[in-house]
């Protein structure tokens, strides 16, 4: 006869939670470092009950929770904290969600669209009406007239890359089996959503004792074929001039040594796309920096006249591909080596699947011996120390710059620098969106592996506060520095509360540029001339949105919200607030540096493109130049359709002779 237990729903989820684990090359560690959540009707008696009935019998034990709560102030935010945690986690280890019935559940979907696109692993357990049904409709509940049984979670179904909802106790055992298949599997990763409703959650059930067994969850790492590392090294052996595009997938395989090496040996320049960024270490002589709309001139100038392209781990966005402008050969060919084949296939090139590291080891032994020619390496050190020079140029800008910028005001180049130089190797940069991800991927110098931390997949206004908690729990031992705008912060500075709350130490670096000047930026480059993407008050002669700034203080409402706030308006003060953060204590929660930029001016150029389309008809001047400009940017747009097992190798374009700078 099977032994049982009876446990009410929620108690057997966290039970079951508490028991699962992670392993990959012999290293073991739980799968979930706990929960996140906001109590309300629909979880507070279930899920609620079950957390602090597992932190009473910690207590009562003299131990800690094994999933400890922490009390969230934004349901999506919460999500943004456990992707930090799992992103930095190499995604290994990550929390889980809880959030109440109706708004609190649907307010975690903008999170599982982030965690799905940027393929990291958080469990979401919205919470749903009554299955039975036999109040309905109860508070917060959809209500459709043609099915019965359609409930706002269905929303996550194509946001997530598993749902279920669990309706009878007998289909918790086969959901949290499947959800744990895919939070830990490679290539299937990123939200995992398990709809419980109200009262299923604190429905009693007898359990078999088994389902609460510890439970490691290996995470593969497939190798390639051997087929096609000959296929694809036989690709390589035929290029002038290679070169490597090193995407998030390096980074998860651990696989940046392997890298390094392969890139060593063989002498292949090595750009990064944001999520790759840090694959190579600043200063190793392959590296190129950033590729692609918002990458380095060395990488770019080197994309424009590969023949062949070699993508590692990488999704290749349009970011990565200056929207599909960015590799200029004619017969340009692509080798993508990648664990999912759905990545492993685009842009026509050889499909090699497999782990990163395991392909990487694979094809340097396939290479053994051949290397690209030495003017070829000499140009990549031409081109690199040409923009390491502007980099300089940036963070510390010529009087001429200096002078023209309003008191109190830095620019965005000079923040970074200053952050870059004074931070310790080992602390991480985060970021996400505005303006501030592009200048980082060009101009950061990434000092360790785990360093640098930009959610560039749906790019979220608003993940950065939330997610450097997430990193900081991650490892302790390194401080995390947030980069955020005004327009940013404003989306979601709440959870500086929760920093506060759990005396985590952050620090914010609050760059004020008065709206969303990303955005405005792009509005002139398509003829709306920053139309809508300022904070200014409404002109009371035009009724525009054209008068004076914003009375807005972001230095008092951090302060209010409890983080211990320094004003720069200098280069000085602000390198003084940053030492003075780096030696805030430990646990002596948030510290929010707060400092001007002026907008107008900005970091050097990629010489790339990305394709936003312009109104195709106009009366304004500005848009329709904006729309000529556009059309003939377009026609240098390419397909990549030619398979690259059948490509021919074609004189670059535009022609340059062998080893020019």
């Amino acid at each position: 006869m099977t032994e049982t237990v009876r446990l009410t729903v929620a108690q057997a989820l966290v039970r079951f939670l508490s028991q699962q684990w992670t392993e990959r090359d012999g290293e073991r560690q739980r799968l979930f470092a706990g929960f996140l959540g906001i109590f309300g009707h629909g979880n507070l008696a279930g899920v609620g009950q079950a957390l602090l009935e597992e932190e009473v019998r910690a207590t009562e034990r003299g131990a800690a929770p094994v999933l400890p709560y922490v009390m969230a102030r934004n349901e999506q935010a919460m999500v943004h904290t456990a992707v930090g945690f799992a992103k930095q986690k190499d995604r290994l280890q990550t929390w889980a969600c809880t959030a109440s019935v109706g708004p609190g559940s649907t307010n975690m979907l903008t999170g599982a669209a982030l965690a799905t696109i940027n393929r990291i692993p958080v469990l979401l357990l919205p919470s749903g009406p009554f299955a039975s049904r036999v109040a309905a409709p109860v508070l917060q509940e959809l209500e459709t007239p043609y099915a019965g049984d359609l409930i706002v979670n269905d929303a996550f179904r194509p946001l997530s890359r598993f749902y279920d909802e669990v309706v009878r106790p007998e289909q918790l055992p086969s959901a949290l089996l499947s959800a744990m298949r895919v939070l830990t599997d490679p290539v299937d990763t990123g939200a995992v959503t398990i709809s419980l409703p109200q009262d299923v959650q604190s429905e009693a059930f007898d359990w078999p004792t088994e389902l609460f067994a510890e439970r490691v969850w290996h995470v593969r790492r497939p190798p390639p074929e051997t087929s096609r590392v000959e296929a694809a090294a036989s690709i390589i052996r035929s290029a002038k001039k290679p070169l490597i595009v090193a995407g998030g997938g390096v980074h998860y395989s651990g696989a940046e040594r392997a890298l390094a090496e392969f890139a060593s040996a063989t002498g292949i320049p090595v750009a990064e796309t944001q999520a790759g960024k840090g694959s190579l270490l600043h200063g190793h002589p392959q590296l190129l920096g950033g590729i692609g709309a918002t990458g380095t001139t060395a990488a770019n100038a080197v994309a424009a006249d590969a023949d062949v392209v070699i993508g590692v781990g990488t999704r290749w966005s349009d970011f990565t591909t200056a929207s599909r402008t960015a590799f200029a050969h004619r017969g340009v060919r692509f080798v993508n080596l990648n664990v999912a084949a759905s990545d492993a296939v685009k842009l026509a090139g050889l499909s090699v699947v497999g782990d990163a590291r395991e392909t990487l080891l694979a094809l340097t032994s396939a290479l053994s011996g051949w290397s690209v020619p030495d003017p070829y390496r000499k140009r990549q050190g031409t081109l690199w120390r040409r923009w390491d020079k502007a980099v300089w140029t940036a963070y510390d800008p010529p009087a001429s710059v200096t002078e023209a910028l309003g008191d109190g005001v830095l620019t965005q180049a000079t923040v970074i620098g200053a952050v870059n130089e004074l931070s310790d190797p080992r602390d991480v940069v985060v970021c996400a969106a505005g303006s501030m991800p592009g200048d980082l991927h060009k101009l950061w110098r990434v000092r360790d592996r785990k360093g640098y931390h930009i959610e560039y997949g749906y790019s979220c206004m608003g993940y950065e506060v939330p997610a450097s908690i997430g990193v900081r729990w991650a490892d302790p031992t390194r401080d995390v520095f947030a980069m955020v705008g005004d327009g940013g912060y404003l989306m979601m500075p709440t959870e500086l509360v929760t920093a506060v709350q759990e005396r985590v130490k952050v620090i914010v670096v609050l760059v004020q540029n008065h709206g969303f000047q990303s955005i405005g930026s792009l509005s002139e480059s398509v003829g709306s001339g920053r139309f809508g993407t300022e904070y200014r008050r409404r002109g009371p002669e035009s009724h525009r949105l054209d008068g004076e700034r914003l009375p807005v203080d972001l230095a008092a409402n951090a302060r209010s919200l409890g983080a211990h706030v320094i004003e720069a308006s200098s280069r000085g003060e602000l390198e003084e607030a940053i030492v003075s953060a780096k030696a805030w204590p430990p646990d002596g929660g948030p510290v929010v540096i707060h400092v001007g930029t002026d907008p107008s001016v900005g970091a050097p150029d990629s010489e790339s493109w990305w394709d936003v389309p312009v109104a195709q008809v106009s009366e304004l001047d500005s848009t329709r130049a904006a729309q000529r400009a556009y059309a003939v940017r377009k026609e240098s747009q390419r397909p990549y359709l030619e398979p690259a097992e059948t490509a021919q190798t074609l004189s670059p374009h535009p022609a340059e002779p062998e080893g020019s700078p």
